[in-house]
């Protein structure tokens, strides 16, 4: 096949804030001009650089399945003629994909496209602080690509899209990653407040605290499934948390929900990067609504597809007061009344009902719409729509349900991961600090999260890294961390419920079949 290779950016509008993407495809090759769309505005391209993320993290098809789905949290089971779709979501949870799975080569794409932009708005003249806020977006997404993939394409402002992009690989990309994150942080706007959508200085301290964290993952292929983890490293971790949280920008939420909900702007008093999604606004689509409706029932309001659950295993993970475990939350502005009090965030389990008059629903069937702990890859009984307890994170934005344009801002980061990841560093070697009221070793920060009254969950008598791993599942759960948190802590190739033992060459995933076509600087992965 003869290598050509298109890198499109979308037109930004500024004030319909439309979605763009910019992605390596097939296709005949365009000029520079044509590559930034005509525009060389820097704002505009800065625009079109978060926007490109929306349907990247959001979307239930790219990050959300790839470090979820591939876990124990998350398994989207066939139903009969629903849900098949060649087989694409049942590979992943039982690690039987190759460089074939769209999933993967969408996921890979669009992390690529959100590199580029960032890259394209760098020869525009931008100020400090747009050139700052464009170089932690392209780290943020080639961290991913290294997590996922362990080869991350690359050019320099300006280098010819006619060309191959580079590749680094391993450390050589964290170094990168990492080098620019420290170069930046001066020029990012502070956290907190009306900045929590735009990169910020607390964001690219999260994010070299997840480099750090997992620096000896990245360091060979070899090493993904028995990583090492050096002291000095670890004390990184820890005086980078101890930044974000001196900074008294963040405290748990009333609510654990209130951190996803509709005005998560405002009342997510953990939430560190966002993006923003405006009720009403068509700022991209599809939006986090795609969390709801991928899990909800056809005839639960609104509409959902009846698709992805979660796995009984995880739920059982939870105290019974756990209010992570799901809570019957009120949401403003045209939520239903929801009479019952019926758990509607979090994990729905057994009869449901309809929230607007407390009644009792049937599936499509006519039997009673009670959720089931148990759930297979390919469901084919009677009670095939009811299977799998239905597990989401953010509350319903009923105005905006059915457009799409809902206003609860997606999460990156929160105060919470910041703890844990504090907790995690001193376990592995790292020396405890005091920093705000959360203590200083490993035991009280975990409880003070556990026992927080937004969780509600009893105290630990003591905390091993297993008990580390099951309470960031606990506290993380679907906000596309589980992936990276199991390889970390060696445990991404054991069995779990509807998958087997897995190959270690699933510690990565395949590079795309059409991207090792188009670019002989990618190769394929060990084992593919």
């Amino acid at each position: 096949m003869t290598r050509k290779i298109l890198i499109v950016l979308l037109a930004v509008s500024l004030i319909g804030l439309n979605c763009t993407k910019l992605e390596e495809k097939f296709g005949g090759d365009l000029s520079a001009s044509q590559v930034t769309g005509g525009s060389s505005s820097a704002s505009a391209l800065l625009l079109g650089t978060y926007n490109s993320m929306r349907t990247t993290f959001q979307d239930q098809t790219r990050v959300y399945c790839l470090w979820e789905m591939t876990t124990d949290e998350l398994i989207g089971p066939t139903r009969g003629p629903d849900w098949d779709d060649n087989g694409v979501w049942r590979v992943l949870h039982e690690h039987k994909w190759d460089g074939e799975n769209i999933r993967l080569r969408e996921g890979f794409n669009d992390l690529l496209g959100t590199t580029y932009a960032a890259t394209n708005l760098l020869q525009f003249s931008p100020t400090p602080q747009q050139a700052a806020e464009a170089r932690f977006l392209r780290a943020f997404a080639q961290f991913m690509v290294l997590d996922g993939w362990d080869q991350v394409p690359y050019r320099d402002p300006g280098e010819s899209v006619l060309e191959p992009s580079r590749v680094r690989k391993g450390s050589e990309a964290l170094d990168f990653i990492m080098t620019e994150l420290t170069a930046i942080m001066n020029d990012l706007p502070n956290g907190g407040g009306a900045n929590k959508p735009r990169a910020n200085k607390d964001a690219a301290r999260v994010l070299l605290m997840k480099c750090y964290l997992n620096k000896g993952v990245f360091a060979s292929n070899a090493t993904r499934n028995a990583p090492t983890f050096a002291a000095a490293d670890m004390n990184q971790v820890i005086a980078l948390a101890d930044q974000v949280i001196n900074t008294g920008n963040y405290s748990f939420a009333s609510n654990y929900f209130d951190n996803f909900a509709p005005a998560n702007t405002t009342i997510g008093s953990e939430n560190i990067w966002t993006q923003e999604n405006v009720s009403g606004v068509g700022t991209g689509s599809p939006t986090v609504r795609s969390r709801y409706h991928s899990a909800m029932h056809y005839k639960q309001k609104p509409e959902g597809w009846n698709g992805f659950t979660t796995l009984s295993d995880f739920y059982n993970k939870f105290e019974p007061a756990d209010k992570r475990r799901g809570v019957a939350y009120n949401t403003p502005a045209g939520a239903l009344p929801n009479p019952g009090n019926r758990v509607n965030v979090g994990i729905l389990t057994g009869q449901q009902y309809d929230w607007a008059v407390d009644t009792a629903l049937k599936d499509r069937t006519g039997a009673p719409l009670a959720f089931t702990p148990n759930v297979k890859s390919i469901e084919v009984g009677t009670n095939l729509e009811v299977t799998g307890y239905r597990a989401y994170k953010y509350a319903i934005d009923y105005p905006n349900a059915g457009s799409g344009n809902t206003d609860n801002d997606y999460v990156f980061f929160r105060l919470a991961d910041v703890l844990l990841m504090k907790a995690e560093a001193i376990l592995r070697g790292g020396t405890g600090t005091v920093a705000g009221t959360y203590g200083s070793t490993a035991l009280a920060l975990v409880n003070s999260i556990r026992t927080n009254a937004g969780r509600g969950a009893s105290a630990l008598a003591s905390v091993s890294l297993d008990q580390l791993l099951d309470e960031r599942s606990r506290e993380l759960y679907l906000e596309s961390w589980r992936r990276q948190d199991l390889v970390r802590f060696g445990k991404f190739l054991l069995p779990w419920q509807e998958k087997a033992a897995s190959d270690p060459k699933y510690l990565l995933f395949a590079i795309p079949n059409e991207q090792l076509a188009v670019n002989p600087n990618l190769t394929p992965n060990p084992g593919y």
